[in-house]
């Protein structure tokens, strides 16, 4: 199973441990919004905070392109601010896990 499924996989079944299980020790995560950086602690909070909120919803979601060393996935996701975006995600893969993931958004209107 390549990355891309296991994460749709907890995705679905709203499985934060899951999702955190495929994130590298030293995982790091850019905000789009700010730039700024996130590791794999305060990613890991903010996966089972988005899992357990059914607000959150992703939308058409699909695998651009995956190999041994990067991911590419785009859909489109609902927040509980009522907000749509359509969200790139590319992750960097590192010892089969991913270690850094960059998203750009375009908010839906």
């Amino acid at each position: 199973m390549g990355v891309y499924e296991l994460l749709m996989k907890a995705m679905e079944e709203r499985d934060a441990k899951h999702y955190i299980e495929a994130l590298h020790d030293d995982y790091e995560f850019v905000r789009h919004q700010t730039g700024t950086t996130i590791g794999k602690s305060q990613m890991s909070e903010m996966m089972v905070s988005m899992m357990a909120n059914e607000d959150v919803v992703i939308n058409e979601p699909r695998c651009i392109y995956e190999n041994d060393d990067i991911l590419v996935e785009h859909s489109v996701m609902d927040f509980p601010d009522g907000t749509t975006e359509a969200v790139m995600a590319v992750h960097t893969k590192k010892d089969g896990m991913i270690f850094r993931t960059e998203t750009g958004a375009t908010l839906i209107q």
